[in-house]
């Protein structure tokens, strides 16, 4: 399956979530956090791969001192939600039925996460006005 420009590589996922994490960061702090043990080269691969996202629309940088610092533009939520929707399109037809019934089937579920799926499910039969104040 070809990736569509906006994917983002598992590479480029680890660059978000530290960005996630840390918040605005220079690429110094991204490279520590991403290789501790790392040298020019990481530091480069971690360049690249902000320069990716940006053209991705992923991370904006900002340039009002030195060193640049970088922000993410999606959150996780957001990016979960595209790389579902691509899924259920590519696979599902479109539905998410069968995504979340494998989902909810491939590991049993935690009290916790069950009683957070009926509420959701509440609140969706509700039209939207979650029970739970949400």
């Amino acid at each position: 399956m070809a990736r569509t420009p906006k994917d983002v590589t598992d590479a480029e996922l680890r660059v978000l979530q530290t960005l996630w994490e840390l918040g605005p960061s220079t690429i110094r702090q991204l490279t520590d956090r991403l290789h501790p043990s790392g040298g020019i080269a990481q530091y480069a691969t971690v360049q690249v791969l902000l320069d990716r996202l940006r053209q991705k629309q992923y991370v904006v940088r900002q340039c009002l001192s030195t060193p640049y610092t970088f922000t993410a533009l999606v959150d996780r939520d957001e990016l979960i939600g595209r790389k579902l929707r691509s899924v259920a399109e590519t696979l599902c037809g479109g539905s998410v039925t069968p995504l979340l019934t494998h989902l909810v089937r491939a590991r049993k579920l935690s009290a916790r996460e069950r009683d957070e799926l009926r509420a959701l499910i509440d609140e969706l039969d509700e039209g939207g006005k979650g029970k739970r104040g949400r």
